[in-house]
């Protein structure tokens, strides 16, 4: 769910989690999930764009800031949201990942990571990227053979 949205509402949890009794600790519970979900994602984008900057990367659309599925970036992301390998990772998902990456260069290469809010532009951004989570989703137990390509 994830690879779709990174600030899902507590509707869209309800919506997707059906079989879950919600009350406001399991609500808050599944919203700290994606919080913890969203900050793993943000310190490897932070990470990785360190180590541009640190390796001499000039241009944000340097090969260096692509991210494709044979990428070490996308292979910790994936095995962390992913273990099993059971979903094909949109390409959104990529799309979204490889522009946090270039925002993240940029605050740094800029200097920008010296304010203490300076991330707070780059989740204002990141935020609305999110992208409809397949119906498939919805289906008793979620049958992982649905979303793999094949």
């Amino acid at each position: 769910m994830f690879f779709y949205t990174r600030y899902p509402s507590s509707n869209t949890l309800k919506t997707y989690f059906p079989d879950v009794k919600f009350n406001r600790c399991v609500t808050s519970q599944l919203i700290k999930w994606f919080s913890n979900f969203r900050e793993f994602f943000y310190i490897q984008m932070e990470r990785f764009a360190r180590q541009a900057v640190r390796d001499g990367v000039i241009a944000p659309r340097e090969g260096a800031l692509r991210l494709g599925r044979n990428s070490e970036l996308f292979r910790i992301l994936n095995m962390h949201y992913n273990k099993s390998n059971d979903y094909q990772v949109p390409e959104r998902f990529l799309e979204v990942a490889e522009l946090a990456l270039r925002e993240f260069f940029i605050a740094i290469q800029s200097g920008r990571d010296t304010d203490p809010c300076w991330k707070k532009s780059i989740y204002k951004i990141i935020c609305k990227l999110d992208s409809p989570i397949p119906d498939s989703f919805r289906l008793p137990g979620c049958p992982v053979d649905t979303h793999r390509s094949v």
